[in-house]
């Protein structure tokens, strides 16, 4: 296959997975508002659920086209390969984008209800929860990988090793979608002080698009034909929202094997 026909396909895919990326945006909204009025501990849970599990799903994914598909089997490449991009995706959408769309957003505005208890606070309690708050904000980032590795990085290993053994790409890619949604919606709420106006959330769902569109369609689309024989042609374009091209691409490789 060459350049321009990998090429065409890519926009092909992308094109095709916009409306569900879209539906699945949508539901990213519904989940922030279900879950708008939960604690920050909570919230951060939500975040330590459904992150992880994108890395593994991703990992997955991932680690299994480049086993199926790379002349070179050897497994601390499948691991380099399948831990790189899973996190490094996930860690895009799930965390980078989102941040990005919050702070443009100004999500991380207090209320005015919040501004008002700041001016009637005593001073030493003003102190108190500006230290608690520079703690929380002290890398900017959220970067589960780093600050909670003990979750992630075992969540990518895991997705890694059932690939390896069990290569397997025919996982829905509406679920991949759903995934990544939630747990850049749980990111948002992590960082959320605003109010949910019509303007707040016209932008959330514009960086739910983002933060889900163009990542996952590199993890599942993109990044596995980095990893695909020039003399394989690939299914076509996904219409139901299923690995149909990585499907047809696993038949091949397990053939092959």
């Amino acid at each position: 296959m060459s350049i321009k026909e990998r090429a065409k396909h890519i926009l092909v895919e992308l094109k095709g997975h916009a409306p569900f990326t879209l539906f699945g945006a949508v539901l990213g909204i519904v989940f922030m508002l279900v879950f708008r009025n939960i604690s920050g501990g909570s919230r951060h849970t939500l975040f330590a659920v459904f992150h992880p599990a994108h890395v593994a799903l991703s990992a997955i994914v991932t680690a299994s086209m480049f086993r199926l598909h790379s002349e070179k089997k050897r497994f601390l490449l499948v691991l380099v390969v399948g831990f790189t991009g899973s996190v490094g995706i996930a860690t895009l959408s799930d965390i980078i984008i989102p941040h990005i769309g919050a702070e443009l957003l100004g999500l991380n505005v207090p209320k005015h209800s919040q501004l008002h208890e700041t001016e009637t606070t005593s001073p030493d309690e003003a102190q108190t929860t500006t230290e608690h708050k520079h703690e929380g904000d002290e890398h900017g980032l959220h970067l589960g990988f780093i600050e909670e590795w003990y979750i992630v990085n075992p969540a990518a290993f895991l997705g890694i090793f059932i690939a390896y053994f069990l290569p397997r790409t025919k996982f829905p890619h509406a679920g991949h979608i759903l995934i990544s949604t939630w747990a850049s919606s749980s990111y948002l709420l992590m960082n959320m002080q605003s109010e949910m106006t019509a303007a707040v959330l016209g932008g959330i769902l514009v960086t739910l698009f983002v933060a889900t569109w163009l990542p996952c369609c590199i993890s599942d689309i993109i990044f596995p034909l980095l990893f695909v024989k020039s003399d394989i042609r690939l299914a076509s374009p996904c219409t139901d929202h299923a690995h149909h091209s990585h499907a047809h691409l696993g038949e091949k490789g397990e053939g092959g094997q």
